[in-house]
C-alpha cells in the first residue's frame, strides 16, 4: 500500500459566505457536516492513517526570516492506498465540500526520500 496526504482547501470567500450565515442555520450545517465527517471516517477507517485535523494560521520560513502568511489549507488526512486514483476516490463526494463550505480536497502521493 502507499501512502497519500490529503489536504482540504477552503477560500476566504466560502468562509465569508459561512459566517454570514444564519446562526441556527450554521448550527445545522456543522451537525451534519460532522455527522457526515465521522460516517466518512467509519466507512473508510481501514485505509486511513491519520484522520488529521483542522489547521490554523500559517507561518512562511525562507532566506528572509519568517513572516505571517495565508493559503487556502483548512486540514489533512493520511491514507494508505493501492494507487494515487484509490486514494483520491476515498474523497469523491466528501462532507468538506458537499456539506461545509470547503472548495475542494488534493490528494499527494507521500513518496519516500532519495536513497544518498
Amino acid at each position: 500500500m502507499k501512502k497519500f496526504v490529503a489536504i482540504y482547501l477552503g477560500s476566504a470567500e466560502g468562509l465569508a459566505e459561512w459566517k454570514a450565515t444564519d446562526d441556527e442555520k450554521r448550527k445545522e450545517r456543522e451537525k451534519a457536516g460532522m455527522e457526515g465527517w465521522m460516517k466518512w471516517a467509519k466507512d473508510n477507517e481501514a485505509s486511513i492513517l491519520d484522520l488529521g485535523s483542522p489547521l490554523g494560521k500559517t507561518k512562511r520560513i525562507d532566506a528572509k526570516g519568517i513572516s505571517d502568511t495565508k493559503n487556502e489549507i483548512t486540514a489533512y488526512t493520511i491514507v494508505q492506498a493501492e494507487s494515487h486514483e484509490a486514494a483520491a476516490e476515498l474523497f469523491a463526494n466528501h462532507p468538506h465540500f458537499t456539506i461545509f463550505p470547503g472548495q475542494s480536497v488534493e490528494v499527494m502521493e507521500c513518496l519516500p526520500l532519495p536513497k544518498m
